[in-house]
């Protein structure tokens, strides 16, 4: 489930860091390298802009090959594809594993913390639920 969480999330990254896509925003990493990018379209890639996932309009998340790997649901759970709860975004960009332990935040300018209030990264520009799953739930 680890690495599933890592595909996303170099998805989620890659979508958001893909500036010759129309409506594409960068994703980056603590020292603003382009770690990836996220179309308008939900098409995630990575550094090197290769298609990584995608978020659907629906919320749901998948792989390279099409498959499903997870959800976000509209009221910020995020769980995995056995639909089990692993996390949560709250409103206010508080992110919380499945036990309800603190992850980090996404601060309304798109700063991606951690649980120890470092930045780990930024995604401007990119929905917070998009920004949680790449940073900490999915590793594309």
């Amino acid at each position: 489930m680890r690495k599933k969480m890592s595909i996303l999330a170099a998805c989620l990254m890659a979508w958001v860091a893909m500036p010759q896509q129309t409506g594409a925003q960068a994703l980056r990493g603590n020292n603003n390298q382009q770690i990836g990018s996220i179309s308008s379209d939900g098409t995630i890639r990575n550094r090197s802009h290769a298609e990584v996932g995608r978020i659907k309009s629906d919320g749901t998340i998948c792989d390279r090959s099409n498959r499903q790997i997870g959800i976000i649901s509209s009221d910020g759970i995020v769980r995995d594809r056995s639909h089990a709860e692993i996390g949560r975004i709250n409103s206010d960009g508080t992110v919380r594993d499945r036990s309800n332990k603190y992850l980090g935040k996404i601060d309304t300018d798109g700063t991606v913390r951690n649980s120890n209030n470092a930045s780990i990264g930024k995604a401007s520009g990119v929905k917070k639920e998009w920004a949680a799953v790449a940073f900490f739930f999915f590793d594309f």
